[in-house]
């Protein structure tokens, strides 16, 4: 979240929000002037995170039912976090959802906006998925400047798991 530069009253999201531990200390960090939007394809999972917020007290989460090509992220964002999600977006077959969904997510993104990827790495070892469904860093990398965003920090954050941190790519207009 620090890397993301998230403080008090910043709008922010989180896609494939599974569970909703992230969203919980995402809505903490932001306040009560902030908003934090969880996404999930998933309505089970939109459930689940609408029943923790709750238990939480928490009144400045917004619950987002997506697609898998499109978020449905209302723009104005000041940051965006997929967190150990990436490898379940990414469907080798057909790489123009991913594309697609992070083309969503840079146009809702503020002009210095950013997006955050955390995954695991690929290979062996640690906590995480299986090691043939970890996705590597360099994917995640192509199919964002696909979408028009750019590379603006990379960073080993633990043994296993990868940080990428974009921002929109300058020139580029989203509609």
């Amino acid at each position: 979240m620090d890397s993301l530069l998230i403080a008090d009253g910043s709008v922010v999201a989180e896609l494939g929000a599974a569970g909703g531990w992230f969203t919980l200390h995402l809505a903490r960090r932001v306040g009560p002037n902030g908003v934090v939007y969880a996404e999930d394809i998933q309505p089970q999972m939109i459930d689940a995170i609408r029943q923790r917020v709750q238990s939480e007290n928490l009144h400045n989460v917004e619950l987002i039912l997506g697609t898998p090509s499109d978020p449905r992220l209302p723009s104005g964002l000041d940051a965006a976090l997929i967190s150990d999600a990436f490898h379940e977006m990414d469907d080798p077959a057909d790489r123009s959802l991913v594309v697609t969904l992070l083309g969503n997510v840079a146009r809702a993104l503020k002009p210095n906006g950013v997006l955050g990827i955390v995954d695991f790495r690929p290979g062996g070892g640690g906590p995480g998925p299986a090691a043939d469904q970890r996705v590597d860093p360099e994917r995640v990398i192509a199919a964002a400047r696909e979408a028009g965003l750019q590379l603006i920090q990379r960073e080993d954050v633990l043994p296993f798991i990868f940080l990428l941190k974009f921002s929109k790519a300058s020139g580029r207009e989203f509609q």
